[in-house]
């Protein structure tokens, strides 16, 4: 895919920033320019409007091939992107009613060329510290007022948090269950951005929390008519298996490494013929075509209305992945041996970046798991 190729093309430049983004802690606003100039800030958008016209597999492609030169880089570019693909690709497939269509004709060509053109930046932070389950409802809450709403509320772990132009946030209005999804200035009154970043991995996505009080979203920033979010969830849950693309790309990236070690190609002795890391090497391989084949089934069966197996193999998918990252950059350091342990060595950032996958909500391992653990067990309802 051409697209694909052009991500390979500039993908070598973010791989030499990466441990530097790592050790700082620092956004990867270099990649970010890149990505910009090569027109992918509008990879989901129309063509139309200046975008390349990307479909939920192409966007998974690309992020794979992303997170195999920078994990940090591709994740964030999730919370962009996936702003778009709500708005374009997945309202058009769930086929809204005519009030709907009106208000996208309304909102999107604006969204459009503000990524394309403007180079806007979108974020989009749900978490809110809700335990998955729980039936809580979404904590953020929005006020009709003249002109679009006043929105209050607090996002934990909202990527893009000092760099995002728009934080495209989940609300609900008093007395209104259906879902709103609000794009909220950056640079509106009411918008904080507080507390530390210094996490285990993933450490340039800038995660911080983003504080709103009574911040004012234009009507027009009301990215999905009221409801369609709410539809997406119910009829097209793939979307919610968006991270996991990432860090498909990031054991690509293990395996990458571990075979330049065993061929010598690292400034080492070549440890090819070795059969215990031939052995470690064999496995790291099947856990990764293992992860890559049931994600590829996945992609293949994407349609709004999915049957129960096929959300079943998704949800199997997201596990796999999101487990295997760290179980093949454990085997790896295991098979590269103790300088791999050591900074600035690419497997150590690998390690602490792979572990971060399970506990991503809200397809977390333990929410998969757990509906896994219940499926085909009990009568329908």
């Amino acid at each position: 895919m051409e697209l694909v190729e052009r991500i390979a093309a500039i993908g070598p430049r973010f791989s030499e920033r990466a441990a530097l983004h790592d050790r700082e802690a620092s956004f990867p606003t270099d990649n970010w320019n890149d990505l910009a100039n090569e027109g992918f800030l509008g990879l989901c958008a129309p063509v139309e409007f200046g975008g390349l016209g990307g479909d939920f597999v192409t966007y998974a492609l690309v992020s794979e091939e992303l997170g195999r030169h920078c994990a940090t880089t591709a994740l964030t570019f999730n919370m962009h992107t996936a702003t778009a693909l709500l708005a374009g690709w997945i309202a058009d497939q769930l086929e809204v009613n005519d009030e709907q269509q009106a208000h996208l004709d309304r909102t999107r060509p604006r969204l459009w060329e503000g990524m394309c053109r403007d180079h806007v930046i979108h974020s989009q932070p749900f978490s809110e510290g809700r335990t998955p389950g729980s039936g809580a409802p979404i904590g953020t809450s929005a006020k009709v007022v003249d002109g679009g709403y006043q929105v209050t509320g607090r996002k934990i772990f909202a990527s893009l948090s000092g760099v995002a132009d728009i934080h495209n946030v989940v609300a609900l209005v008093e007395g209104d269950d259906r879902t709103r999804l609000l794009g909220v200035p950056a640079d509106a009154e009411g918008v904080e951005i507080v507390g530390d970043w210094d996490p285990l991995g993933m450490r340039g996505t800038d995660s911080r929390d983003l504080v709103l009080t009574e911040a004012f979203v234009p009507e027009d920033n009301e990215v999905l008519p009221p409801g369609v979010f709410d539809a997406m969830a119910g009829r097209f849950p793939y979307f919610y298996m968006t991270l996991s693309f990432t860090y498909l790309g990031l054991m690509r990236a293990i395996l990458d490494l571990t075979r330049q070690y065993l061929r010598g190609e690292l400034g080492v002795e070549s440890r090819r013929d070795n059969h215990v890391k031939q052995s470690g090497w064999a496995e790291m391989q099947m856990i990764y075509d293992k992860a890559q084949s049931l994600t590829y089934r996945a992609l293949g069966e994407t349609a709004v209305d999915p049957t129960n197996i096929a959300l079943r193999r998704a949800w199997t998918a997201t596990v796999t992945v999101m487990e295997g990252a760290p179980e093949m950059a454990s085997l790896a350091i295991r098979v590269c041996g103790g300088r791999s342990m050591l900074r600035p060595n690419k497997l150590e950032q690998h390690y602490r970046d792979a572990r971060c996958g399970a506990t991503m909500l809200p397809w977390s391992v333990e929410v998969n798991l757990d509906r896994l653990g219940k499926y085909g067990l009990y009568d329908e309802g």
